[in-house]
């Protein structure tokens, strides 16, 4: 069953685009990644979905409800992440969260009952009196998603949540995000930059300057290259590149200083290319399995992390009351 539907989605800034007529369905209980570089449009989207932006075209719904003409049914669905810090830090985390449950309209009995149940789940029971001003950075981003959880949302948006974290805060966080999804049932949509974040999602959306340009599974994205990740440089990359591509039937590429090339059974394949390229000399050679940087490098030319914010990006949207 799909809980989110988006038709031929778009968003216009005057004459640009920043998303470009993207449709696509996310299954009730999956963990769905939006992977993209900074101004492809991810946080647009999720902007749309939360009903914080109006489309300039397109339908979306989130549980059968439309999120321009049923917003309030929406926001009752959907839990946020934002990308940006949004506690109040002249509050406590415990008061945070109560603030919180009270503009959702919750009984007194159960808010507070979910409150002491939530800051246990995300381990901030012990610091639940401290000013959230005075929280690490890891300790906020589990007290946002506790508090994206206070109403009992279908889906939990999250807008890239690890962003400036330390590694082992990140993967803490990961910790609890599969645990919603395996004990609560929730449906997590995330937008992320990090290659290693989105290895976590059931499937993964790619968005390149507001258009879907793969959605798969991360396993299919990578074998969707069909082998494996050959690098080497040689004495003369561009003619060695065409003696690659008339000797075999395969696509290599240059990148920077290195040529680029995905072939079955690689370490088995690496005596063909000094065979084929004997008249060069080659400076170094190596074999790697696939990895999304590698998918997202060999659909667009470039890596994610060279992308800066575009200008469409820059002028989105940022509603001020949240």
């Amino acid at each position: 069953m799909n809980i989110i539907e988006i038709k031929n989605l778009t968003k216009k800034y005057g004459d640009k685009s920043a998303v470009d007529n993207i449709s696509f369905e996310v299954k009730e209980g999956e963990v769905f990644g939006f992977l993209g570089p900074n101004g492809a449009g991810k946080t647009t989207t999720i902007n749309i979905l939360c009903t914080l932006l109006q489309p300039t075209s397109g339908v979306a719904s989130i549980s059968g409800y439309d999120v321009t003409k049923e917003r309030d049914n929406v926001r009752n669905s959907i839990g946020i992440v934002f990308q940006d810090p949004s506690l109040d830090g002249d509050l406590t985390g415990e008061e945070n969260l109560r603030f919180h449950g009270i503009v959702y309209n919750i009984p007194k009995d159960i808010r507070e009952e979910r409150i002491k149940n939530l800051l246990e789940m995300v381990d901030l029971y012990d610091k639940k009196d401290e000013l959230t001003k005075n929280y690490s950075g890891g300790m906020k981003r589990r007290l946002e998603i506790a508090r994206g959880l206070l109403h009992h949302p279908k889906v939990l948006f999250l807008d890239e949540p690890t962003i400036g974290l330390d590694p082992q805060t990140r993967n803490r966080i990961w910790e609890h995000i599969r645990d919603l999804q395996e004990k609560k049932g929730i449906t997590i949509f995330l937008t992320t930059h990090y290659m290693e974040e989105a290895e976590n999602c059931n499937r993964i959306a790619i968005i390149d300057h507001g258009t879907i340009i793969a959605l798969d599974t991360p396993e299919n994205l990578k074998k969707g290259l069909k082998g494996d990740l050959i690098t080497l440089k040689t004495s003369d990359n561009e003619n060695a590149n065409e003696i690659l591509k008339t000797c075999f039937s395969l696509d290599p590429y240059i990148k920077k200083d290195s040529i680029y090339v995905y072939a079955e059974n690689g370490e088995n394949f690496i005596p063909k290319i000094f065979r084929a390229l004997r008249n060069f000399e080659i400076m170094s050679i190596s074999v790697t399995k696939p990895t999304l940087n590698d998918v997202f490098i060999k659909l667009t030319g470039r890596e994610i992390r060279e992308e800066n914010v575009g200008a469409v990006e820059r002028m989105r949207e940022r509603p001020k009351g949240r």
